[in-house]
C-alpha cells in the first residue's frame, strides 16, 4: 500500500476532512429521534462532544457550564489555573498582547510553578458548582497530580502528550508506567495523542477508558509545521478505530476513541463520527464562546514551550454563548454554531439513529465537497466562503 516518492521509498496515501465527503442512506430518521450521547466509564453523556484542555478555552466555570449541557469540559493542570491563584489577571495579559510578543509573553508567564494546592482547588470548586471534574496532565507530572485529582474528588483523568506511547525511553526524567498508574488509580483515565493502529492497540492494552486520537491538527496548534509528524484526521481516526474493533473482537472490551483536533465546523465534526469516532474533542469552537476565559483568543498547549513552542495564540474572536455554539439556536450561517443540531441533522439524512450506526456510513473521497457550487459564497466571503 502507497506510492513511490523516490527510488526504494514508498509513501501511504492519507486524508484530512476536506478531502471526504458522506453519503446519504437509503432510509433517513427524524433527527429529532436520533441519539448522540455516548458512553464513558460506564457513564452515559447526552453531548459526545468534549471542550480541549486549553487554557483559553476551559476554566473552573466553563467547565461547570459544559456539565450543566451535557458535556465535558477538561482543565489543564499544567496551564494557568494552577499556577495563578488569579489567573484571570493572566489571561487578561495574553489577551491584549499583540501578536509580535504573545508568545514569548505566553513563555514566560507560564514559568511559574505549578501549585499543588489549587490543583485540588480547582477541582473542588467544579464539583462544589455540581460540575464534571475532568482534568489533564502530561505524561511526566502523572503519578503526583493524579495522586491529588483523585483525592480531590475528580471524575476523570487525562494523560496527554503531544505523541505518547507505553514504549517511552528516558534517563533524564522517570518514566511513567501507564498501565500500572492506571491499575493502581480509582477513576477513570483517558490516555492521547496517538494516531497509528499498532500504538493504538498498545495503548489500549495499558487499560485506558479512552484514546484521544490527533497529533497537530488543532488550529491553535503548530506541531506539523515545526516538527513535520502528523497524520490527517480521517485516516488516523478509521485507523485508530479498527485498533479499537480488533480489540473489542479479542477481549469484548469496548474503548472509546475520541477524535481530537482538526475539526472547525458542523460538518468536520460529523465526519470525524463517520471514520469511527465515539466522541470528538474540539477547543477553537469553544474558545468563542463568551463562557471562555481567552476573551476570543486561543493558544495550542505547547505554546509556552521554553525551548520549541508548538502552538501559536491566535485570535477566533468571540462569537455567541457556549450554549448556542453547541446547542443552537445557530446565529451564524458558517457551521460553527449549534454543533449538536449539526450533528443529528446529518445522523438523520444519513439514517443512523445513534452513533455507533453512523460509524458504518459509506465515505467517499470528495476533494470538491466543500467548493463545488460555492463560488459566489466564496466571492461574497459568506457562509463556506468565510
Amino acid at each position: 500500500m502507497g506510492e513511490w516518492v523516490g527510488r526504494g521509498r514508498k509513501a501511504r496515501r492519507c486524508y484530512g476532512f476536506d478531502e471526504i465527503a458522506l453519503v446519504p442512506g437509503a432510509v433517513t430518521v427524524n433527527p429529532k429521534e436520533v441519539d448522540p450521547s455516548w458512553e464513558l466509564a460506564g457513564k452515559r453523556y447526552k453531548v459526545p462532544i468534549l471542550a480541549a484542555a486549553m487554557d483559553g478555552v476551559v476554566d473552573v466555570n466553563f467547565a461547570v457550564a459544559m456539565s450543566k449541557l451535557g458535556g465535558i469540559a477538561v482543565l489543564n493542570l499544567n496551564g494557568v489555573q494552577t499556577r495563578y491563584e488569579d489567573p484571570g489577571e493572566v489571561l487578561e495579559k495574553i489577551s491584549r498582547a499583540n501578536p509580535e510578543e504573545a508568545t514569548k509573553l505566553v513563555q514566560s508567564l507560564y514559568l511559574k510553578p505549578i501549585q499543588e494546592k489549587l490543583i485540588a482547588k480547582r477541582i473542588k470548586e467544579i464539583k462544589a458548582k455540581k460540575g464534571v471534574a475532568v482534568v489533564s496532565s502530561i505524561p511526566q507530572d502523572a503519578e503526583k497530580f493524579g495522586r491529588i485529582a483523585e483525592a480531590s474528588g475528580a471524575d476523570i483523568f487525562v494523560i496527554q502528550s503531544t505523541v505518547i506511547s507505553v514504549k517511552h525511553i528516558s534517563s533524564e526524567y522517570k518514566v511513567v508506567d501507564l498501565a500500572k498508574f492506571i491499575k493502581s488509580i480509582k477513576i477513570p483515565v483517558i490516555l492521547g495523542n496517538c494516531v497509528t493502529y499498532s500504538v493504538a492497540l498498545e495503548l489500549m492494552e495499558a487499560g485506558p477508558s479512552a484514546i484521544l486520537v490527533g497529533i497537530g491538527p488543532g488550529a491553535a496548534c503548530t506541531t506539523r509545521g515545526v516538527l513535520g509528524i502528523g497524520v490527517p484526521q480521517v485516516t488516523a481516526t478509521s485507523d485508530v478505530a479498527a485498533a479499537r474493533d480488533f480489540y473489542y473482537k479479542k477481549t469484548a472490551k469496548y474503548i472509546p476513541i475520541i477524535t481530537d483536533g482538526g475539526m472547525d465546523s458542523g460538518g468536520d465534526i460529523c465526519k470525524a463520527f463517520a471514520c469511527g469516532a465515539d466522541a470528538v474533542m474540539v477547543g477553537s469552537a469553544f474558545a468563542r464562546a463568551k463562557e471562555a476565559p481567552g476573551k476570543g483568543y486561543h493558544w495550542g498547549m505547547a505554546t509556552p514551550h521554553a525551548n520549541l513552542p508548538r502552538g501559536t495564540r491566535i485570535h477566533v474572536g468571540t462569537t455567541g454563548t457556549l450554549e448556542e455554539i453547541l446547542l443552537g439556536p445557530a446565529r451564524l450561517d458558517d457551521g460553527s454554531q449549534n454543533l449538536v443540531g449539526a450533528l443529528m441533522t446529518s445522523m438523520g439524512n444519513l439514517g443512523a439513529k445513534n452513533i455507533r450506526e453512523m460509524q458504518l456510513t459509506d465515505i467517499i473521497i470528495a476533494p470538491s465537497i466543500k467548493t463545488e457550487g460555492k463560488i459566489m459564497q466564496r466571492v461574497q466571503r459568506v457562509g463556506m466562503g468565510k
